[in-house]
């Protein structure tokens, strides 16, 4: 499996959302009055972050990128801020493995607690049930995609968590690849419109994806030359006649109602097999995983 880069994937556009939603989690803590009340700003503090059941691991580069921002919201005098990732991006830990360990001025820690947990907890379930997802799919030659069913402000988290997992990312955005569904084509008055009014707006034009319900769909989609056909909310006994319509030369996608239970069924119900299935329950479904952070009374851990 090909993990992600996080600092090649939090790079432009993607780095700067994760940092407005830092610090919006951040702010909505507020004032950590209780750390601010039982802590100086010399006190110093240790602490591990510890994994409470088997687990991927996924976000927790976000570590540094909250201290940094603790450390420029509320300056603490004393040592700065260190941290340690005991475990990689993707990897699988049991029940009670130290995964990461980080020490700097306490009230900074301590308030970067919760936000760090937050992250890390809902991107390894992510990622948990990714994997869960592609297990099933092993030997069938189908890749697992995610969709924009994310949540709000998290799209690239999301999204990176899915490729802790070992699934792939469908676009990230409304412009990666040009979708067309059945609004769109209803306005246009049909799909051979459509297609043909986005490839005289754009030069060149991204990737278009058409979704298809039938076969009457299908064989306009295929005639319009798209780069990709979406067959949504088919049954699998459709899947054979709908997939021999698609010449190999256009990429396919079955997507709507897949389950843990019945995607290898979708997988392999047809010769032809799809390239791809998309699961929203990837981003928008997953249950977090469970950490916690351990502080050392004696500043030792």
């Amino acid at each position: 499996m090909l993990l992600p880069d996080f600092s090649e994937y939090f790079c432009g556009e993607a780095g700067r959302y994760l940092d407005s939603v830092l610090r919006l989690a951040l702010a909505e803590d507020g004032q950590d009055m209780t750390s601010d009340g039982v802590f100086s700003p010399e006190d110093q503090l240790r602490a591990i972050i510890v994994a409470k059941e088997r687990t991927h691991l996924s976000g927790f580069p976000v570590i540094p990128l909250v201290m940094q921002l603790c450390a420029s919201l509320c300056p603490a005098s004393g040592e700065e801020f260190a941290w340690e990732q005991l475990a990689g991006e993707g990897e699988i830990v049991s029940a009670g493995h130290v995964v990461a360990r980080l020490s700097g001025p306490a009230r900074n820690v301590l308030r970067a607690e919760r936000v760090i947990l937050n992250f890390v907890s809902h991107l390894s379930g992510i990622a948990n049930l990714t994997a869960r997802y592609v297990k099933e799919l092993e030997g069938t030659g189908v890749r697992l995609l995610d969709t924009r069913k994310t949540l709000p402000g998290l799209r690239y988290p999301d999204k990176y968590a899915v490729l802790c997992g070992g699934g792939h990312n469908h676009r990230r955005n409304l412009s990666e690849m040009l979708m067309l569904k059945d609004n769109h084509i209803d306005a246009a008055g049909s799909m051979t419109n459509a297609v043909t009014m986005l490839r005289k707006r754009y030069v060149p034009c991204p990737p278009i994806e058409v979704e298809c319900r039938n076969e009457a769909e299908i064989r306009e989609a295929v005639a319009c030359q798209v780069e990709r056909i979406m067959l949504d909310n088919m049954t699998p006994s459709m899947l054979p006649s709908a997939l021999s319509l698609i010449p190999s030369s256009i990429e396919t996608e079955i997507s709507g109602g897949i389950t843990l239970e019945n995607i290898r069924t979708y997988a392999t119900a047809s010769s032809r097999r799809p390239d791809f299935i998309s699961v929203g329950r990837l981003t928008h479904s997953a249950v977090a995983a469970d950490f916690s952070m351990r502080i050392a009374k004696d500043g030792a851990v």
